[in-house]
């Protein structure tokens, strides 16, 4: 059984900075890759960033330069996690943790507004 758990959303002016954690468990997650996606309103689900689990990342070019994906492997667990500074209004979502081929977290609201 994988379960997939956000924490970190809220509020932010903009110019200001988060930093999402997922925690993962189950048997594959340490050994799968990971990533954060986000949905706004309207808008189609979107890749982020993710994280081989050796290390490899891959960034949105919209996010590149401001967000930073990392992760933590443990035995039957793992965390990633997403520092995400100078927020824009535009990074305003729902923000969802994707691991272990194709499982889901229920998402952590991000809203960058003054």
């Amino acid at each position: 059984q994988v379960q997939l758990v956000e924490s970190g959303g809220g509020l932010v002016q903009p110019g200001g900075s988060l930093r999402l954690s997922c925690v993962g468990s189950g048997s594959i997650v340490s050994i799968t890759a990971m990533g954060w996606y986000r949905q706004a309103p309207g808008k189609q689900r979107e890749l982020v960033a993710s994280i081989s689990s050796g290390g490899r990342t891959n960034y949105a070019d919209s996010v590149k330069g401001r967000f930073t994906i990392s992760r933590d492997n443990a035995k039957n667990t793992a965390t990633v996690y997403l520092q995400m500074n100078n927020l824009k209004p535009e990074d305003t979502a729902v923000y969802y943790c994707n691991g272990a081929n194709g499982y889901w977290g229920q998402g952590t609201q991000v809203t960058v507004s003054s």
